[in-house]
């Protein structure tokens, strides 16, 4: 694991406590994912703080810490993930839109696929250029269509909110 990612990662767990993780399990119903038990405070300032302690992350470095923090199937790290790339979406590229579809393949929760689709996804594409936004378009298109729940939901999300930014 790479320093950011272990910085994080420690945080994540010291900033914890076993009533909040019992909290958000029952709250989210589980979903196949752990829980530390961080706060949604806890975990943006852990990224503020990540930011101050690893200035100067490129877009390779910043696209590499969100997967890695995605790897494991914890709620706080894969949130971390994505106000990650939530801070950084101007960095992101009309390629980010494969990690960020295997990202909605396995988020198991809307408490993950709602963010990543209206605060990374939707500001990811209206920030594109004509043709690479009408390429991501048809990509958010096919997703309506997917058996995965995470990728057509994130279409129903993203959608109406594209079709206002035009």
């Amino acid at each position: 694991m790479s320093a950011a990612g272990e910085f994080v990662d420690a945080t994540l767990q010291n900033e914890s406590s076993w009533e909040r993780a019992d909290a958000d399990r029952a709250r989210l119903g589980g979903a196949g994912l752990r829980f530390y038990g961080a706060s949604v405070g806890a975990v943006r300032g852990t990224i503020r703080d990540a930011g101050r302690r690893y200035p100067g992350l490129s877009h390779d470095d910043i696209t590499a810490l969100s997967s890695e923090l995605w790897a494991l199937p914890v709620f706080e790290r894969r949130l971390a993930a994505i106000v990650l790339l939530q801070t950084h979406v101007r960095m992101l590229q009309a390629s980010d839109l494969t990690r960020i579809e295997g990202f909605l393949r396995q988020a198991r929760s809307p408490a993950l696929i709602d963010p990543l689709a209206t605060d990374v996804l939707v500001p990811l594409v209206t920030g594109l250029a004509a043709p690479a936004r009408g390429r991501a378009t048809a990509v958010i298109d096919r997703w309506a269509t997917e058996p995965a729940t995470g990728l057509r939901r994130a279409a129903e999300l993203a959608r109406p909110l594209l079709a206002a930014a035009q």
